[in-house]
């Protein structure tokens, strides 16, 4: 790998991850175009998801801190009760990653059902987009775990994470700008934990790449990820995620066919 495939790729990460257009299926994508086998490159693969989580934690630093400083006080409160609902949505993906975590790793060598899965990502989107809920303020525990749910579904690849988890907090009646902020928080130990498991999986100088294309795959990921989480947060807000519903419709069209013919 060179450093600008690892730029380009670190780009695609860090985009993707925010925006509800899936950033596994555009990895398995650019991974086609370019011809590099990035799910086999655990060193780059952790660095990528590192750069992802520094972005996530400084745009959102605001609430981060607020729930930092909340979490140790010693009466029971806003903040620690939003924490609880962060763990308690992790819980489906964690049980997904440890019992079904090969069997997902097999689908990442399917174009065709990457394709397959931003079709499900674009579906999922345009009825969230058209569904008028009864919006609340506050994410209950049983819509944490529900959206959690919905996060542990999307470790297939081609379905989007943040799509996913912000249709179906949408869907639950749950207020825009709430549902953005906790899609993006939760995934912050989430990410963590992948990191955790590669890293212990002892794969991580399997095929390492130089230090260059891990550094410049660093900046590009961290950088193009907080431009999109930010950006994500606005256009949730507004509701205007009908734009990403096309985009993910036509580019799972583009790989069935692409596979198929």
């Amino acid at each position: 790998m060179d450093t600008l495939e690892a730029i380009l790729l670190g780009i695609v990460q860090g985009l993707t991850e925010f925006l509800p257009v899936s950033s596994s299926g555009h990895l398995q994508i650019a991974k086609e175009i370019l011809g590099v086998e990035i799910e086999n490159n655990i060193t780059f693969d952790v660095t990528l998801h590192a750069a992802t989580v520094l972005s996530t934690i400084v745009v959102m630093w605001a609430e981060i801190w607020k729930l930092l400083k909340g979490l140790f006080s010693k009466t029971f409160n806003d903040e620690q009760r939003y924490v609880l609902k962060i763990l308690l949505s992790m819980i489906p993906a964690g049980l997904v990653g440890v019992l079904l975590g090969d069997q997902i790793e097999a689908l990442f060598s399917s174009l065709l059902f990457v394709g397959c899965m931003l079709l499900f990502t674009s579906a999922l989107l345009t009825f969230a987009y058209y569904a008028k809920p009864r919006q609340k303020s506050e994410i209950s525990y049983r819509d944490a775990f529900i959206i959690g749910c919905g996060q542990a579904l999307a470790t297939l690849p081609g379905l989007s994470r943040s799509g996913t988890t912000i249709a179906t907090g949408l869907l639950l009646g749950n207020e825009k700008g709430a549902v953005a902020n906790f899609s993006f928080l939760m995934v912050i130990p989430v990410i963590l934990g992948k990191m955790l498991l590669d890293i212990l999986s002892g794969d991580m100088a399997a095929m390492s790449v130089g230090t260059l294309p891990l550094v410049a795959g660093f900046v590009a990921a961290f950088l193009s990820g907080a431009l999109a989480c930010k950006f994500m947060i606005g256009i949730v807000k507004r509701g205007k995620l009908i734009w990403f519903a096309l985009y993910c419709l036509l580019a799972g069209l583009l790989c069935v066919v692409y596979n198929l013919f």
